[in-house]
């Protein structure tokens, strides 16, 4: 049973609250750790599928998924605040009324304030190491970008909400695993199969656009596709980590959370 975990996914949300009340700019310090972490794998992913890029492999996307996992390794293992894991945590802790509603979107909207500030500065780190300045090494990383820019908005908003249920479920099902190799291993293949699905995460695209905003790119590549991708791709994020995930999971266990907290009294 589920409950264990859920009863951790409390803990986590009231522990984040703490950190937030008592230091907002610490809060924010670790949020943009996240995005910086999640920037680390975004580097990765597409510095290796680029070498399958470029001979127009079939194990480009495979390859760029298995990496890109690392990133989920660095924010649980390493410190981290992201805003698609706390649209779960906070919502269900929230419906659970351990913290407030209110309380719950201030702290989504510090979370992706600092997310947003991780990301411009780790793309500002990755310019000045120039390692993505010959043409031939970011060819993968703006095509892909160019895609996403350019996809109608519901079908980003449906490709949001199915990535972070997998996302949070990366975050939430290794919580009932004892050992760290199993429990690795369980997230990467969480965020391998959101990847090579080519379903779209908010914070990892809010990293990838600023390295290629930076980069030399061609015309379709801007800030107004920025905002075309990461609007309807964050409120699907939203939707399925508060409802896919909080909710559900809310609503299936609720006899037996009240069973438990009736027996704890």
């Amino acid at each position: 049973m589920e409950t264990e975990s859920l009863r951790m996914v409390e803990k986590l949300a009231e522990k984040k609250m703490k950190i937030f009340k008592q230091s907002k700019l610490r809060y924010l310090a670790r949020s943009a750790l996240a995005s910086m972490f999640i920037g680390f794998g975004v580097i990765v992913a597409f510095k290796t599928g680029n070498y399958f890029y470029l001979e127009h492999s079939p194990l480009t996307y495979p390859m760029a998924a298995i990496t890109f996992g690392a990133a989920i390794i660095l924010i649980v293992y390493g410190g981290g605040d992201l805003f698609t894991g706390n649209t779960f945590y906070y919502s269900y802790t929230a419906l659970r009324r351990k913290i407030r509603w209110s309380d719950t979107i201030k702290l989504w909207c510090w979370s992706y304030a600092g997310n947003t500030i991780g990301a411009c500065l780790f793309a500002f780190m990755i310019f000045a190491t120039a390692l993505f300045k010959d043409a031939s090494v970011n060819g993968f990383l703006l095509s892909v970008v160019d895609k996403k820019m350019n996809t109608p908005v519901i079908e980003l908003f449906f490709r949001g909400i199915l990535c972070n249920w997998l996302v949070c479920l990366a975050f939430f099902v290794p919580m009932s695993m004892k050992e760290n190799g199993a429990k690795m291993f369980a997230m990467m293949l969480f965020v391998f199969c959101f990847f090579i699905s080519g379903y779209e995460h908010s914070i990892a695209n809010m990293c990838t656009f600023a390295i290629a905003l930076v980069l030399h790119h061609p015309g379709t590549i801007s800030l107004g596709g920025v905002l075309h991708n990461l609007i309807p791709v964050t409120l699907g994020n939203l939707i399925g980590g508060g409802v896919l995930m909080a909710y559900m999971y809310y609503y299936v266990n609720k006899p037996f959370m009240e069973e438990s907290q009736q027996d704890e009294q």
